[in-house]
């Protein structure tokens, strides 16, 4: 891969500042004096996050692109380690307002608000574990993403995922997708509790369900079908969800599957 250019190349005004921190205080004309903005001491130019007056909240982090010039924002969910907000711009301008919006604590339907290239993911910011609370924004922010995706087998994911959130005993657990296709678990992130069956769409206009992530399970025409099959291989006295503590050993948190 050819080396990226110059951070100056693309970004003359960070450079000339000495920093993406002053260099967003200096865009945003004195409204993020107050605000606490920390860079890296590697990668100054590169990064820098915030943190927000709400205690349970995880700072947002903004991040510069090295071959083109555009800047990324997130921020994640304390409790599932999820992400509640994201989006891309070449506005400075557009990033200052979001950094402001929120180190102030407004919810992120507000940031977007502020900075409309900022996506919501459906996700609740909690400030103490809520198992059915924390089931219910995955679920949305699961359709969230379906509806705003743009692969060639979006509508048959998106399906799947509707027929699925259609049924209530799909509804009450944990759902995630490994690979694009949609699991389930007994227990929320950070630590799931995987328990079958795997649901996927093709790609071919038609859908899989099995028991297993390595099995090839049975096909159907339709995602409704799917469902119901899944719905058969669904194990029983799941007992309501429980919030995924993560156990500790030596020290360190276990690892979790990770999101497609």
């Amino acid at each position: 891969m050819s080396q990226p250019p110059e951070p100056a190349a693309l970004y003359p005004e960070v450079a000339a500042a000495g920093s993406l921190a002053a260099a967003l205080r200096a865009v945003a004309d004195g409204a993020l004096d107050d605000v606490p903005l920390t860079s890296p001491a590697t990668e100054p130019l590169h990064t820098t996050s915030v943190r927000s007056a709400l205690p349970h909240r995880e700072p947002l982090r903004v991040s510069a692109w090295k071959y083109e010039r555009k800047w990324s924002v997130s921020a994640d969910e304390r409790l599932t380690e999820l992400p509640v907000l994201h989006g891309e711009t070449d506005d400075l301008a557009e990033v200052a307002r979001v950094v402001r919006a929120w180190h102030d604590g407004e919810p992120p339907e507000d940031v977007r608000a502020a900075a409309p290239f900022v996506r919501p993911t459906g996700r609740l910011e909690l400030d103490r574990p809520d198992p059915v609370r924390i089931v219910a924004y995955e679920w949305q922010a699961l359709r969230t993403e379906a509806a705003e995706l743009a692969a060639p087998w979006a509508p048959e994911h998106r399906e799947l995922v509707e027929a699925a959130w259609a049924v209530p005993e799909f509804r009450e657990l944990y759902p995630f997708t490994s690979h694009w296709a949609l699991r389930f678990s007994s227990a929320t992130r950070p630590h799931l509790d995987v328990v079958g069956p795997v649901l996927w769409c093709t790609g071919d206009g038609g859908f899989r369900a099995a028991e297993l992530m390595s099995e090839r399970g049975a096909a159907f025409g339709t995602a409704r079908e799917a469902v119901a099959e899944a719905l058969r291989l669904l194990p029983d006295g799941l007992g309501p969800v429980r919030y995924g503590r993560a156990p500790r050993a030596a020290g360190k948190t276990v690892e979790t599957p990770g999101e497609a």
